[in-house]
């Protein structure tokens, strides 16, 4: 069954509209990895869940797509960027399966067993939908290497890493610094960008380079509004 599978033609319209007003013109990638992620059924899957991953993934996406402009990539390598960042962390949301059901003072063990398995779940579940292409899987896959090689799934440096992974690990980085966790509240942009300098050594150099170009253009200024609008309407605020 395709992608269009998962959804009726009203709700899909719904998406498209949250799509467009992310991304501006630049409708098609999100809207597709919108409707991958919420035709998941996986147990212990919740909406809230879901929408959570899109939020984080609109965010990537958008990042990813504008720091692959800034770097003078083809229209194709950013589009291709756009669509791996919004299901980069898919691979999270199959992770409640292999938990669901644990027993609480296991769960952190259990959490941290298979956390770093994301990665290649989300690949794998990007496989089976066959919507996305060799280099796009390649960048999910590889997302979470670090420039120095303390990165995993393989342990990968420098420029053995996918150079789409090397964008989305800034984009993720700096994503999740700046919104708000169940575990902790979101940082300043200025105090977010401090400690990714910070850890400099887990990224491409040219890359943040050509991030830290873009946060302080005016292009930013949307995404900037974003990041406000995700963090006043969390479902994941930190326990005060």
């Amino acid at each position: 069954m395709g992608i269009l599978g998962f959804y009726r033609k009203e709700e899909l319209k719904l998406n498209q509209k949250e799509a467009t007003h992310a991304f501006g013109n630049l409708t098609a990638p999100s809207t597709t990895g919108i409707a991958i992620i919420h035709g998941l059924d996986y147990e212990g899957l919740s909406e809230e869940e879901k929408d959570e991953a899109i939020s984080h993934g609109i965010l990537v996406s958008n990042l990813a797509y504008s720091i692959a402009k800034e770097l003078k990539l083809s229209k194709k390598t950013c589009e291709e960027l756009a669509e791996a960042g919004i299901v980069h962390d898919i691979g999270k949301l199959k992770l409640g399966e292999y938990l669901y059901g644990r027993e609480l003072e296991t769960l952190k063990i259990e959490e941290m067993k298979y956390i770093r398995l994301h990665p290649s779940l989300g690949a794998e579940i990007l496989k089976e939908h066959r919507c996305h292409s060799k280099e796009v899987l390649t960048s999910i896959y590889h997302h979470h290497e670090n420039f120095d090689g303390s990165g995993y799934p393989d342990n990968l440096s420098g420029k053995e890493i996918p150079y789409g992974a090397r964008i989305l690990r800034v984009c993720d980085v700096f994503a999740a610094l700046v919104t708000e966790r169940p575990y902790r509240s979101s940082f300043e942009i200025d105090t977010a960008i401090e400690l990714m300098i910070d850890e400099v050594k887990n990224f491409d150099m040219e890359i943040f380079l050509a991030f830290l170009r873009f946060v302080h253009s005016k292009e930013f200024e949307p995404i900037r509004d974003y990041v406000i609008y995700v963090n006043d309407n969390t479902m994941t605020k930190p326990a005060v």
